[in-house]
């Protein structure tokens, strides 16, 4: 269900996008229909047996030393990749897209809520969305392999029209390095932060920026990180996970079992 409304309204933000006279409102409607909506209801559909914690979606905290590690080692490998991808296809410039519109904006005010929409709420979004929820759900209906492939496919689908063809196969493969995160940290935070850092680094060669890049990275990623943090608060939040509980211990995959997915499961 989530899912479909998430599909449902991209079509109408890019058209806002697109079309809007001024960057500033296309965003802001851009960042409260994707983040707000498809949560929401994954919240409400979760809340139908029980109250849901902040766990059920992989809101826990990981060793960081770990985590910060493998986020840098999977995001080495999927750039890797999607270079490998882009030179054998020859093809080393982006089409046009709707984050053309988008970069397209001027002024340090726009700038700002710019980043926010593709640096921060876009990360939440989807996190929550595809690993948080999806992802989970269908790791304890078929396991890992068939969830991470099926949640990444899905996910690069949702990308269709904001980003060239061609790069929809590296977004899969980003999806699953994602999954591969969750699975050996038992945490969505590390994905969390890695795709803030995409998207800053994607975004902000399109404003022209330079130095104000690693800015855009660390601001993105501490924000989005402290809004997990906060929806974890407000949903209750399990202890710090141990080493071997971030690589899963006797669990099969390193996630433990949530009640929410287990239903979500059965809703699709």
């Amino acid at each position: 269900m989530a899912i479909a409304i998430y599909f449902g309204i991209t079509p109408g933000v890019r058209s806002i996008i697109r079309d809007g006279g001024d960057p500033r409102l296309a965003v802001a409607v851009a960042l409260i229909v994707l983040t707000l909506a498809p949560v929401r209801v994954v919240l409400l559909f979760a809340s139908r047996h029980e109250r849901p914690r902040g766990a059920d979606f992989g809101l826990r905290r990981p060793p960081l030393a770990r985590a910060t590690g493998l986020v840098i080692a999977v995001l080495g490998a999927t750039f890797v990749l999607g270079e490998v991808w882009a030179v054998s296809l020859g093809s080393d410039e982006d089409g046009p897209s709707a984050i053309d519109r988008l970069a397209a904006t001027s002024g340090t005010l726009n700038a700002i809520l710019v980043l926010m929409g593709v640096a921060v709420a876009v990360p939440l979004v989807e996190e929550f969305l595809f690993r948080g929820y999806f992802f989970r759900a269908l790791h304890n209906w078929r396991g890992f392999w068939p969830a991470a492939v099926t949640s990444s496919a899905v996910f690069a689908a949702s990308h269709v029209g904001w980003i060239p063809i061609v790069f929809l196969v590296p977004t899969g493969l980003f999806g699953l390095g994602a999954c591969l995160l969750y699975r050996w940290t038992g945490s969505l935070y590390p994905a969390l932060a890695m795709h803030a850092v995409v998207n800053s680094i994607g975004f902000g060669p399109e404003m022209g920026w330079t130095w104000q890049v690693p800015l855009a990275i660390g601001l993105s990623v501490a924000t989005t990180i402290t809004i997990a943090r906060l929806i974890a608060l407000l949903l209750g939040e399990a202890a710090v996970l141990s080493p071997a509980g971030a690589t899963g211990g006797a669990r099969v995959g390193g996630l433990p079992p949530a009640r929410t997915d287990r239903h979500a499961g059965r809703g699709h």
